[in-house]
This record gives structure tokens, sequence and C-alpha cells, in this order.
């Protein structure tokens, strides 16, 4: 279904009408709450002794006059400052934290006096730069550090109803009308960093200003237009750059080679895309834009179909943190940047807010399962940026390394930190993407314990939604409708790796067939009852996965998943050589629930077998055969939770024969 002008777009659910009380997911949100917050605030404001600097309070401090210095960090350091603002919002909606709250307060008034009189707002160009304002959008960030500030803004008024910084960042949003568009006298362009569209949309609907709209839809349309603006801003600045290399003429690097709706491969920087695609859908989905929609459904079936590692990692190439061509997805050498899985999961959820369909919900479970929750560790202080499908700890460190994006194991700070602060905005805001509304139907996306009440039906109701999901796939929902809202359809997902289902409704059965499922939700439309109870039952056997034949890292290998999780063989388990390991097509998969490993987690134990390499005495090369195989029994453990043992080898894809 393509989106026009009269069709529903469903709206954000607010947090504090959801409240997550889950055994695998309320740990990840306390953990946001009471330390990963916290350490990043400090991390922020340089108090982390053993962790890269990060500046970026102390800039905002320069900026406003309160100290003196240098800027430091990178041209985008501002950003961070404004996710981890953004978490601390999610957090004030779905709980009061008035210390919290005090804190940001702070924050926000120091903010607001570093905002120039005009409304400009950026702590580089302002200590560093000042006369260069504007003048290098292929390369410096101002739009998206803008965006991230506007993200902030709007999530900290509908959190706390405070007008501080939505003032600010609204004043600063009319700056940028003023000073970009194709009017006589204004400059033309975009950013090279998407993000300030999916904000503008943001503030659009917080605020109700058409401008905003308006000036989001701009920066989409206006993206690709020939003659090229970078092209001109370089020969502007008399060729200077401010990153070695020149990304101002790699067009494709920014998706900036052709029109946004001509585009139907995913290609350059990967998190830029997915912003950009989150961007075009609201677009797309605020003005009926079907041409703009057609476009999101395009790009997002090459990135799906072609182009996204097993665990929802996108983006193969570390040279530009970018897609690279059709099936290329090497597990050694990978990128997968988490803060690209977190662009995925977004714009995934805004197809699902245009058009519900159950593979939109599939990918974004996908990347939140996998990538998400492995980009940070169960302690809440260490983090992935980039995250692979196998690692040998030897090729990741010491003079004679290969892969210097490769860690072993997780890092307290990046001097890059893009990625931690944005896992903490996405799982503190985790309420916003289990449930939808659209056009009287209620959504169940994802299957994450807790209540929620919404408005639906000209009524109220109340949802409580119990399960032990991702372990096993048994989900119970209690409803209980308030006023007008008995009549309406209640929609659950059955994920496509859900070979067999069944339901119940109030004890008896429940058909799941052509007229009741659709889109992949099965669909139940009643007059509801206080007390009525739907139970699914996903079965979740352990699932042997292959690749696309043309997918050559994965050639004669096999991957395990169970429910939602990908597998993974560590170490820590198995011993060194992971690639010495075989799996027979005939060895059975027995699932085990291990209540005292890493913090409670379901593994997959098989009788395997592994070469005789002690039997190897040829030298380096031999005309004989290779060795024969041992018996050699293994665990897989959920992929998400590797490397929380120290360091070791870790692969995804194991040889199967």
């Amino acid at each position: 279904m393509v989106k026009s002008a009269n069709t529903a777009y469903a709206a954000r659910v607010p947090l504090h009408q959801v409240h997550i009380q889950d055994e695998f997911w309320s740990y990840y949100i306390n953990l946001v709450r009471d330390v990963v917050v916290p350490y990043q605030w400090d991390a922020l404001n340089d108090r982390v002794n053993s962790a890269e600097p990060s500046g970026a309070v102390r800039n905002f401090k320069i900026a406003a006059g309160l100290e003196q210095g240098d800027f430091y960090g990178m041209v985008f350091q501002d950003s961070d400052i404004a996710k981890w603002l953004e978490a601390v919002a999610y957090l004030l909606e779905s709980k009061p934290d008035p210390a919290l709250e005090d804190i940001a307060d702070g924050l926000i008034d120091i903010i607001a006096m570093a905002q120039q009189e005009d409304g400009y707002l950026n702590t580089y160009f302002t200590i560093k730069e000042p006369g260069q304002r504007w003048t290098n959008l292929a390369e410096c960030h101002e739009l998206y550090c803008a965006g991230h500030m506007i993200e902030a803004g709007v999530a900290y008024y509908r959190a706390t109803g405070k007008r501080k910084l939505l003032d600010v960042v609204s004043r600063f949003a009319d700056h940028i009308d003023s000073v970009f568009g194709t009017d006589p006298g204004k400059l033309a362009g975009y950013d090279g960093h998407q993000e300030i569209e999916l904000a503008l949309i943001k503030l659009y609907q917080a605020t109700g200003n058409e401008r905003y709209l308006r000036l989001g839809r701009y920066f989409v349309d206006q993206r690709g237009q020939k003659p090229s603006f970078y092209a001109i801003q370089l020969e502007e600045r008399g060729g200077k750059t401010h990153w070695p290399g020149n990304v101002a003429l790699d067009l494709e690097y920014s998706q900036s080679h052709v029109p946004v709706r001509e585009q139907d491969k995913a290609i350059g920087h990967a998190v830029r895309l997915l912003y950009m695609l989150t961007g075009m859908a609201d677009v797309a989905a605020e003005t009926g834009d079907d041409s703009l929609f057609a476009a999101c459904r395009r790009l997002w079936d090459n990135i799906v179909t072609r182009q996204m590692y097993i665990t929802g990692g996108v983006g193969s190439m570390p040279q530009g943190e970018a897609f690279s061509f059709d099936y290329d997805l090497p597990n050694d050498t990978v990128y997968a940047e988490t803060c690209a899985s977190i662009g995925l999961i977004f714009f995934a959820q805004r197809m699902l807010r245009i058009s519900p369909e159950a593979p939109f919900a599939d990918v974004m479970e996908r990347a939140l399962y996998n990538t998400v929750v492995g980009g940070m560790s169960r302690d809440g202080k260490h983090f992935f940026y980039v995250n692979p499908l196998e690692v040998d700890p030897k090729a990741c460190g010491g003079a004679n390394r290969k892969y210097d994006h490769i860690k072993p194991v997780r890092q307290e700070w990046f001097g890059c930190a893009c990625c931690p602060p944005n896992v903490a905005r996405l799982l503190a805001s985790l309420g916003e993407y289990i449930y939808t509304l659209h056009e009287g139907t209620l959504y169940t996306h994802l299957y994450i314990g807790g209540e929620a009440q919404l408005e639906v039906g000209g009524g109220k109701v109340k949802l409580k939604q119990a399960s032990n999901y991702p372990w096993d796939g048994k989900i119970r929902l209690e409803v209980e409708p308030v006023g007008a809202a008995g009549s309406f359809a209640l929609a659950l997902r059955i994920p496509g790796w859900c070979k067999r289902a069944s339901l119940k409704l109030n004890g008896s059965t429940y058909p799941l067939n052509d007229q009741t499922v659709v889109n992949g939700y099965v669909r139940i439309e009643r007059e509801w009852a206080a007390g009525d109870v739907v139970e699914l039952d996903l079965e979740m056997p352990v699932q042997r996965i292959y690749s696309h034949p043309l997918v050559r890292a994965n050639a004669g290998k096999v991957a395990l998943q169970r429910g939602p999780l990908v597998y993974c063989l560590e170490e820590a388990d198995n011993g060194a050589n992971l690639h010495e390991i075989v799996l027979p097509r005939e060895a059975e998969l027995t699932a085990v629930r291990e209540e005292q490993l890493l913090g409670g987690v379901v593994t997959v134990r098989a009788e395997a077998e592994k070469l005789r390499e002690e039997d190897w005495t040829n030298g380096l090369y031999s005309p004989e055969a290779v060795p024969g195989t041992k018996p050699h029994p293994v665990k897989f453990i959920p992929y998400y939770a590797w490397a929380n043992r120290g360091e070791g080898e870790m692969t995804v894809w194991v040889r199967e024969r």
C-alpha cells in the first residue's frame, strides 16, 4: 500500500502510555537510566579518566562565554550532547526523575547562552571558525548537529512541557530557513550528513508550524540536484577541505549523486542513507507524496534483500563506513556501525507507521535484538562502534594488526562517540516501537512485556502483555477497553522466522488463514470486553540459516537462529581456532536455558567436529589431504552477548558438511 494524502499516518505513541515490565528489556532500560546516562554524562564532562576525552560540554561552556579555551573534538561534537539530552528526555517522559531533570535543565541553560543572536548554534564555528558558517556543507555537519539538537528540543518539550530548548531549536530552525532555499540570495544546498530532514518533521509535528515541514521537504528534494552544490562550494573555498581526501566530489558517499526519487540502490555512508530514508518516509507520510514513498520502498528492498547482515547490521565496507555492492557481506572486515542499525530501526518504524507490514517489523526486531543490544556491554560502560561477525583478536591489535576498525572487546568511549548516546536514546525510547494505531487497528509489532494505555476507537484500551520473549514464543495479551473503545481490531505480528504459530482467544482456538492474517499480522476484530485474553504461541526451534549463493564469505557455511536471536561461537566456550569447527548437517541442535550465564540466556548445544590439526605434519603446504576430524561438542550463545567474558575469537558462520 502506498500512502496518499487521505490515508492515516500512525502517530507516535507517547512513552508515558507504555510501561515496560519485561524480563529481557527491563534490565537494559534500567541500565540506561541507572548506569549508561550517568556514565555518559561523566564522559561528556571528561570525568572518565581511562576513556578518550570528549570536550563536548566544555565546548558549549566556552561558546557561552562561561569558560576560556579552544574547541576540542570532531567538527560534529555538539551532536553527542544533543543525543544524550534526547535520551534523558525519553527517560523523563517514561518516569519522573527530578535530579536528572535538574542536570538537563542546567545543560539547556548553557546551550541557550551559546546560541548566537541570529539563532545560529554550533560550537565549532562559534569558537574555531566564526567567519566560515555554511561554507562547507559537504564535510562539516552543521545541519546534522542542528538536526540532533532539534530532536532533543522536541523530546524534552514532550517529556517535561518546558519550552526553553524547544524555543532555542525553533529559533535555530528559523535561522536555517532564512539561509537555505531556492529563492535569490539563499543557499540552494543541503548537508553532507543527513539528519536535519527527519528532525524538521518532528519539529513540525510538535509545533504545527508548516514552515518546518516545507523546509524539511526542501532538503529532501534539493539533494542530488545539478549542478552539484558541493562542487560549487569547493570552488568557492579554493579547494580547501576539512578532512583528508575530497568528500565534496564523492557524491555517492553522501547520496547526492542523483535526486532521491531516482535512487534505487543503497550506496555510500550507511548512517547518512538511513537517516535520509527516515526523513524521506516522514515527508512522504506528512505530504502524501507517493513517489517519495515508492523510492523509500525500492531502497528498503535493496538493503534488506541484498546488503543486510543476518544480524541486522548494514554497511559492509570500512572505507567510508559504507554500503559496497550487492551480496558483498564479508564477516571479518565488516563495518556494520551500531548507528547504522539504529538508523535502520528508525526507517523501519517510519515504514510501519505508513504501511503496517510484518517484514518492516521483522527487520526492526532483527537489528534491535542483535546488533543494537550487542553494541553495548552488560555493564553499560563499554561499546562497539563496529559489529563484526567473525573476530580473531590477533588480527585486531599489535604492530601487525590487519583491521584497525575491528575491536575484539567493547571500548569505554570514542573520539567519534556517535554510537554510545545513540544506543542510549533508542533504548530509552523503546516504548515507541511496540505498538502503533493505524486506521482503527491496534498493531503489536514487538513482543515486550508491560502495560500500555492507548486511545483507539474513540476511547481507551489497556493492554497487558506478558511473555518470556525472546527465549520462548508464548505471548499473552489481556485486553481491557474503557469507554467507547470496545469495538476495534487488534493485530499481532507473525514473525517471518516463525514457521508455525497458533492463537487462542479466551481459551478457544482462533484460525490463522488468508482471511485473518494480512501482511503478516493476525487481525482480530470484535467487541472487546474487560478480561479478554489473547494467547499467541510462536514455535521457536533452532533453525539453520543459509546465505544467498552470491555471498562469497558464507559459501559452505551455516548460521544458527532461534526466534529473533542470531547465535555465534565464542572462544570462551569452544576453544581457539573456531575456523576448524565443522557442524554436520545431521547434528542435533539442542536449546538449553542457562540462568547463570551472561544474565540468563538460552544457548544451543551440538555435537560438532574439529579438524585434527595435530595430525598435520607436512609443513605449510602438502599434496596430502587435509587431516580428518575429531568429535568436538560446541556451545552457541546469542550474538548480542559475545565479548562480555574477555577477549577471544568469535564467529557467526560455521562450516557445514
